[in-house]
């Protein structure tokens, strides 16, 4: 009788527990791959997806896929390439896994046009991880410059209209808290336009304008504009954060 009272008493404990199994489907978020294999490439103003082959380089040789955009990113604001970019996102989407992240790393104005993504794409939720290497998130003063000489110019080039820091806030960034994001500025100051700037920079954008106080972290190398994202310690840095999500050794 003892044994057959264990039994019972064993047999109620079970049933009234929840299937394991079945806390997993409860639970979408516990089957989600937060460690991303595939890492899309957004290159900056006035430059196509060619300026992002080093970078590309580097990353595919420590194991991972990249996937480089061309975007509109001279005459168009930044929310018009932000629709061109989401319909690539569509597209590389599709043919991963439903439960699969992916990470994204934008130089310059490419950071701008993967946090608008994020902010206003309902996919937005599917990127674990991104890195903006140089990124004017607080605006760029030189494009402030632009406009205050010339209207028509930020017109023509609509895109320096979208970096203006008046513009900055229309654009309606909210990062989502399910997105780690680090930021990485350059403080080498060496090319001409770079003289016009009053504060530490690389040479187009200032580095406390690509600090913002939503950042997960912050880094500065010692490189311009142009070529912080062509150097191995960029891409080093942009590995660690998206296996860690800090770009702490």
């Amino acid at each position: 009788m003892r044994i057959l009272a264990i039994g019972l008493s064993l047999l109620i404990f079970l049933c009234a527990c929840k299937n394991p199994f079945q806390k997993a489907q409860d639970n979408p978020q516990h089957t989600i791959d937060r460690n991303p294999k595939t890492i899309v490439l957004v290159h900056g103003y006035n430059r196509d997806s060619r300026d992002m082959r080093t970078l590309s380089d580097l990353l595919e040789a420590a194991g991972y896929r990249t996937v480089k955009v061309d975007l509109p990113l001279t005459f168009d604001h930044v929310e018009d390439a932000a629709k061109h970019f989401a319909l690539e996102m569509d597209g590389v989407l599709s043919e991963l896994p439903r439960d699969q992240t992916v990470a994204m790393v934008g130089h310059s104005t490419g950071g701008l046009v993967i946090r608008y993504y994020l902010s206003h794409y309902e996919q937005g939720g599917r990127v674990g991880h991104a890195v903006l290497i140089a990124t004017p998130n607080r605006g760029s003063a030189l494009a402030g410059m632009a406009g205050d000489i010339s209207d028509l110019l930020v017109e023509t080039f609509a895109t320096l209209d979208s970096l203006r820091p008046e513009r900055i806030s229309t654009l309606g960034l909210d990062d989502p808290e399910e997105t780690k994001i680090g930021a990485i500025a350059g403080n080498k100051g060496n090319l001409v336009l770079g003289q016009l700037l009053k504060k530490e920079n690389d040479g187009r954008v200032e580095v406390h304008s690509v600090y913002y106080p939503e950042l997960d972290d912050f880094a500065v190398l010692p490189y311009n504009h142009h070529e912080i994202h062509h150097k191995k310690e960029t891409a080093e840095l942009v590995i660690r954060f998206i296996e860690n999500g800090s770009f702490a050794r």
